[in-house]
């Protein structure tokens, strides 16, 4: 791995009058579970349904969590299930396996163009960003003409009250912000390492944990 692939730790300087003899160490951003924000399984989280997961929080209150797990593609092409919806589903072209609960249900997100944003009636419900819920039932050719594409979804992640602040306080999950492009990230793009390293030192060097150690 070069040096222009790895975070940037070279900083250095004076702390209360001394050198300091290497790099400055900085503590980790500490983020708040909301809705667009990014859960992201640590090496502590061995639950193999969520094992390197990134998983886009839909909602996050007093009654609980919900979330899409977004890189977790199925075999199940979209137009073998929901053929309508095919033809504006991002590439590939394939359905994600959002969760364990409630696997047999489908939900869809969308992002919006840019300066569109739903109105009533629309078949859309903003989720933050430009990112939305899309109603499935709602007319494709309608829906797809404020937005630049979909992704559909078997199942969700749900918490109940209280737990994902648990798992995040044993240290099950990094939470991150978010980005919209997040939401549609393409076949060949590992979003795991990169919504960890664009977070900068020092929870970048995680994106570079390889994947051997976490199942020793």
């Amino acid at each position: 791995m070069s040096n222009a692939e790895r975070p940037d730790d070279s900083t250095s300087g004076d702390e209360k009058g001394g050198r300091t003899s290497g790099p400055r160490r900085r503590a980790a951003r500490v983020h708040q579970p909301a809705a667009g924000m990014l859960l992201v399984a640590t090496s502590q989280l061995r639950d193999p349904h969520f094992r390197r997961s990134v998983i886009y929080l839909l909602a996050h209150g007093e009654e609980g969590s919900a979330g899409l797990v977004l890189n977790r593609r199925t075999e199940t092409a979209v137009h073998s299930v929901l053929p309508d919806w095919a033809s504006h589903v991002a590439r590939p072209q394939a359905v994600y396996a959002g969760g364990p609960v409630q696997p047999a249900g489908a939900m869809c997100l969308g992002v919006s163009r840019g300066g569109h944003f739903p109105g009533p009636g629309a078949g859309l419900v903003r989720v933050a960003g430009r990112v939305v819920l899309v109603d499935l039932d709602s007319e494709p050719a309608e829906a797809a003409t404020t937005l630049s594409g979909v992704r559909i979804f078997a199942g969700h992640a749900g918490w109940g009250d209280g737990q994902l602040k648990a798992e995040i306080a044993e240290g099950a999950w990094f939470v991150v912000p978010g980005r919209d492009e997040d939401v549609l990230t393409g076949p060949m793009v590992d979003l795991y390492f990169h919504a960890l390293k664009r977070q900068g030192f020092p929870l970048a060097w995680e994106a570079y944990r390889p994947a051997e150690l976490e199942r020793n």
